[in-house]
């Protein structure tokens, strides 16, 4: 065990602020995330250091289009989730209530990068929140080595959590569920308030991490295209018509297996209505092989970037990170970690 940041006592109780359900936990209880507990009036993670997934995955799998494109990186997890979402996809281990995990410290996992020749970490498949005491840890010394550091997150995390690990936190993926439907999120993933992840959104904005927003299109649930219209003008409004936008299929599991995947017409028509609110940048994913899984200059439509679902086919960019076609300025970044056989000669 690790004592927890971002907790204080109160009375017979700790309240943790970590994330924004701002648990008041008992002695000996555990926090909703079933891996905080108070432990004599102090706050301890209980997975700290023990990680239950350690897999190396292209960065497109995140997603990350935008953010250095054609690297590897070192994706690690630990059980634990601040949500309870009936679609998860990975509840086995976000939704498990017993710890178990192999031992890692972020020496050794910083080794295995350098080793296997990773460009960075993604702390992903559950919610890294849970785990920010050894994400907090990996990531500054992976700073120090050079390696990027980059959140696959729900984004219900309190805006002091973020400043603090801004400094090494290179980017984050916001994974959006319904359009941000506040019946939606109650209904399907016990989340009280949306709020909160507005808040955290302009927050990474505020200290300076690259964000993509992915947002999760259940049929017949959370496929509402007038609260996809209101996401995307406050989206644009207050982080930029630059934000990659990546609209999901959902495929049934866990406990939604009633329903089919949301049909293709349904993404494209997210997508159109994504782009006539002025997002630059709006992709198609989980969708094998969808033309709008790529990447075109917004100018002139080229087609720059080239993808499949597990990566990079074509990459068709000027050093300078501009189309070749009309020379229009992409929005590219981490250009410093983009491995150099990705460039055309």
């Amino acid at each position: 065990m690790k004592e927890a940041m971002f907790y204080e006592k109160v009375k017979d109780a700790v309240k943790c602020s970590l994330c924004a359900r701002n648990c008041f936990i008992k002695e000996d209880e555990v926090g909703f995330c079933r891996v905080r507990k108070n432990v004599k009036g102090k706050l301890y993670s209980l997975v700290y250091g023990k990680l239950c997934s350690v897999a190396i995955d292209p960065i497109e799998k995140k997603p990350l289009y935008m953010f250095a494109p054609g690297t590897r990186t070192l994706s690690i997890a630990t059980v634990g989730c601040n949500f309870q979402c009936q679609f998860c996809c990975n509840w086995s281990i976000s939704q498990e209530s017993d710890i178990f995990g192999v031992e890692y410290t972020p020496e050794r996992l910083v080794e295995i990068a350098k080793e296997e020749n990773v460009q960075g970490f993604s702390y992903t498949y559950t919610e890294p929140t849970v785990f920010y005491e050894f994400a907090y840890d990996t990531a500054k010394l992976a700073n120090e080595k050079g390696l990027y550091n980059m959140f696959v997150t729900n984004g219900y995390i309190m805006p002091e959590a973020i400043k603090k690990i801004s400094k090494y936190l290179d980017a984050a993926t916001l994974d959006l569920k319904g359009s941000l439907d506040p019946e939606f999120y109650k209904k399907f993933s016990n989340v009280p308030s949306v709020q909160p992840i507005y808040d955290a959104l302009l927050s990474y904005k505020k200290n300076n991490v690259f964000i993509e927003i992915t947002n999760l299109l259940v049929p017949e649930t959370g496929d509402n295209m007038e609260q996809l219209e209101k996401v995307c003008k406050w989206i644009v409004e207050n982080l930029g018509d630059d934000i990659p936008f990546h609209l999901l299929q959902f495929f049934p599991t866990y406990k939604i297996n009633d329903l089919s995947r949301t049909p293709v017409k349904t993404l494209e028509r997210a997508y159109k209505i994504a782009k006539s609110e002025g997002m630059k940048h709006v992709f198609i994913g989980n969708v094998h092989e969808h033309e709008w899984e790529n990447t075109y200059c917004h100018k002139c439509q080229k087609l720059l970037v080239e993808r499949t679902i597990m990566g990079i086919k074509e990459f068709n960019l000027k050093k300078d990170l501009k189309c070749f076609n009309c020379g229009e300025k992409i929005s590219i970044f981490g250009e410093k970690w983009i491995p150099e056989n990705l460039w055309k000669q």
